[in-house]
């Protein structure tokens, strides 16, 4: 009798469901020099590590992968898919985006075609109910593929993509500008890191508002 009970209970529990694929894609293009790329992978890190973004991320499901992008074929899908399943699987996550290599330097700014890589890494994760593109960067487009319509397939493939443009320390925003206007989906948004040094804080809020449920 009580392995009857434990089978129908096996069978009755609603299956685990992924809320949300996010793939965060981070600028390593010639502007960032060794020390800013180190910045941001320990930025990274560290983002994923805050006991509040953790929790929501193993609330939510999340299924999670990192994309680095250059120039023009220069994308790498650094850290593929991983479902975030446990406090544990988060730790870990959080500890290989701290060691991974870096995986291009010295090249141009290819934002449309960083954006059509990461569109080609979502079939994987078609089961979760919504797919953003977190895309970081500290520059604008100056080679390849063009954002414009890089967003438009985006767009027409139900995704969102969000940004944080990376800006020197004062009162201008060219890159958070350029976001607003040519990268970010409707519904998405750009949120502004004034230097590197600002990136692990304004990542985890910006996770925090990508990973919140909706009111109502």
């Amino acid at each position: 009798m009580l392995r009857v009970l434990t089978l129908a209970c096996l069978i009755t529990r609603p299956a685990l469901s992924c809320e949300t694929a996010l793939i965060l894609s981070i600028d390593v293009s010639g502007s960032i020099d060794a020390g800013d790329y180190r910045l941001q992978a320990d930025g990274l890190a560290a983002a994923l590590s805050d006991p509040a973004v953790a929790d929501a991320l193993v609330e939510g499901q999340v299924a999670l992968a990192v994309v680095q992008w250059s120039g023009p074929d220069q994308q790498a899908l650094s850290l593929p898919w991983q479902r975030m399943l446990t406090p544990d699987a988060v730790a870990r996550f959080a500890d290989r985006a701290r060691t991974m290599p870096r995986a291009f330097s010295g090249s141009d700014t290819a934002v449309g075609q960083a954006i059509r890589f990461a569109l080609a890494q979502v079939p994987a994760v078609s089961d979760c109910a919504r797919h953003v593109i977190d895309i970081s960067g500290d520059g604008q487009e100056n080679a390849g593929f063009t954002d414009a319509l890089a967003r438009s397939e985006a767009v027409a493939a139900g995704l969102t993509i969000n940004a944080i443009a990376i800006e020197e320390p004062g009162p201008a925003a060219p890159i958070t500008s350029y976001y607003r206007r040519w990268i970010i989906t409707p519904g998405g948004f750009v949120v502004t890191a004034r230097g590197l040094q600002d990136y692990a804080e304004t990542l985890r809020l910006k996770l925090l508002r990508e990973l919140a449920k909706p009111i109502g």
